[in-house]
């Protein structure tokens, strides 16, 4: 079921296998970690499209006995030799999406085995070797392959002729689809993880397995990228601050830079600080007129400004002043939209280097894990192969991502000033995962959430917050809900709200209406429970003691 109540321990994810694993991981006295490790590598057999070993993750933990909090950036970085020209063309425009992201031009160095061993290095309890076996097990069996994928599959067929590996796997026939309910197994991811189960993580970066893949990606015919042996050997997964700000008294924490997440949903909240969201309730225009306003708002700053700190000089949090929020939030008018949303200027910034990049929506490859574990310890991990089924080439019997492609394909903006967002070697492209903890004013926990959906992500996430925060509605009922959400340009409303959309038009915002196909996982702390639930318009499913 999509919705679980437990009091012990609770588990959710995007896939029943992954949240399976990581459950039983739980009831043998595992740990956040141990069981999102499980749920990660069950993820990457069950559902290659989202995520997997050839993707990176941002994991945001909360430690329950030091009561610390903390988060790894396992973000794929670029080759060192690529420069800030990889996507564009000999006549100096940008390639297209799937010129640049199909085939291994986009693959960056994949941190996600780096982020799962130094998880476990820090809070794990079972041994290494034993959350590899659900994985192991599945693959060898089989597992069930979902109306989901095979969906997926039939959309995107026209896309797999990169790789006849990749292909022959999901296409048996070359041309139809893996049926749904099909019983499949994989047999060379089996061997990879019995490999790096076995001889550790080093193997995936220093030994064979780097090596096939850095083949994989630089003899790619007609899109060969530029990874090399050094850029696996010097990976790193890095320690940041999590970023935490107030919001009506409740301190919500997610994933500083290089991830747009927390910046972009505590500068839409700081602002939004400054109206009775409350007053008006959520079934009212009113208040989606002004959180789309807040976000348009915070998107132009991200834009703008956001990029991987260790290359880019960045505000940072000179974003989240509580004057300048304020200042901005006064630029709201409650009857219209604003005509020309610009970004602000932090105090004391005078850097030139701007960041805007292409946010249109491609479907995304990216799952969120939300965990609790008896201990009292919480895991929020987003991970991600960028696009659904990433670059679509296959390396022992896992996808690589095209993550690359999160880069800002032209270097300049069209004034010739550097975006802060564009490729350079060793840097990790802006992303827009959001793992979110938040703690009632007393400092307990209040929910664990995260989605997937490329940079809708911050608007599906922002919804939830308001909506339990400010409206008091339960998780399942503000996950259910119709997704509204501002990236900048026009007002995206789910195919479900279409009686919101008439109203939101008559303020004036150009409203665009569709299918979207987020993928939130979350728990929510309520009383003595934990009540487990996750997105609907997925396969995942929630399972708590």
């Amino acid at each position: 079921t999509s919705v679980a109540t437990g009091q012990n321990f609770m588990a959710v994810t995007a896939h029943p296998d992954a949240t399976q694993a990581a459950y039983d991981i739980l009831a043998a006295g595992g740990t956040a970690a141990d069981a999102g490790i499980a749920a990660q590598l069950v993820l990457g057999l069950v559902e290659p499209q989202s995520s997997g070993i050839g993707g990176g993750s941002f994991a945001l933990y909360f430690d329950n006995a030091s009561k610390n909090l903390f988060s790894l950036d396992g973000r794929e970085t670029a080759p060192a030799v690529a420069g800030s020209h990889l996507f564009t063309k000999e006549d100096g425009t940008a390639l297209g999406f799937y010129e640049a992201g199909n085939g291994g031009r986009a693959v960056g160095v994949p941190g996600t085995m780096r982020l799962l061993e130094k998880l476990h290095e820090w809070q794990g309890r079972v041994q290494w070797e034993d959350l590899f076996q659900p994985a192991i097990h599945l693959a060898q069996n089989g597992f069930h392959i979902t109306k989901r994928m095979n969906k997926m599959l039939r959309k995107e067929r026209n896309l797999f002729s990169v790789d006849t590996k990749t292909k022959l796997y999901f296409y048996p026939s070359a041309d139809e689809p893996i049926p749904a309910g099909t019983v499949k197994n994989n047999l060379q991811y089996a061997d990879t993880l019995k490999t790096l189960s076995f001889k550790g993580v080093d193997n995936f970066y220093h030994g064979k397995l780097a090596k096939n893949l850095v083949e994989k990606v630089r003899t790619n015919k007609p899109n060969p990228g530029l990874l090399s042996l050094e850029d696996m050997k010097d990976y790193e997964v890095k320690e940041r601050t999590p970023l935490c700000g107030l919001y009506r008294e409740y301190l919500i924490c997610s994933m500083g830079q290089p991830s747009s997440g927390a910046l972009t949903l505590l500068m839409t909240l700081g602002m939004l600080e400054n109206f009775d969201l409350k007053k008006y309730g959520a079934n009212n225009p009113q208040s989606w007129h002004i959180i789309a306003e807040a976000s348009r708002l915070a998107f132009a700053d991200r834009n703008r400004y956001i990029a991987d700190p260790d290359f880019v000089k960045t505000p940072d949090t000179a974003l989240l002043d509580p004057d300048y929020l304020k200042q901005r939030s006064q630029k709201i008018d409650l009857k219209r939209p604003l005509l020309n949303i610009s970004h602000g200027i932090p105090p004391q910034w005078n850097n030139k280097e701007t960041s805007a990049t292409d946010d249109s929506i491609k479907p995304p490859g990216t799952s969120h894990i939300s965990i609790v574990d008896s201990y009292g310890n919480i895991l929020s991990m987003t991970s991600s192969i960028q696009n659904s089924f990433g670059s679509r080439l296959m390396v022992d019997g896992y996808l690589l991502n095209n993550q690359l492609t999160d880069f800002a394909f032209m270097p300049n903006d069209k004034n010739g000033q550097p975006k802060a967002n564009k490729v350079a070697g060793g840097k990790r492209p802006r992303s827009s995962m959001s793992p979110t903890i938040i703690f009632n004013p007393d400092g307990t926990p209040l929910m664990v959430i995260g989605s997937a959906g490329g940079s809708r992500i911050i608007g599906y996430v922002l919804q939830r917050i308001i909506s339990v925060i400010d409206w008091d509605m339960d998780m399942d009922a503000a996950i259910k809900a119709p997704h509204i959400l501002h990236r900048g340009k026009k007002l995206e409303l789910e195919s479900t709200g279409l009686e919101k959309a008439e109203s939101l038009k008559e303020y004036g915002h150009p409203v665009i209406v569709g299918e979207m196909n987020s993928g939130l996982t979350a728990i929510h702390f309520k009383g003595d429970k934990l009540i487990g639930v996750a997105d609907p318009r997925r396969d995942g499913i929630a399972l708590g003691q």
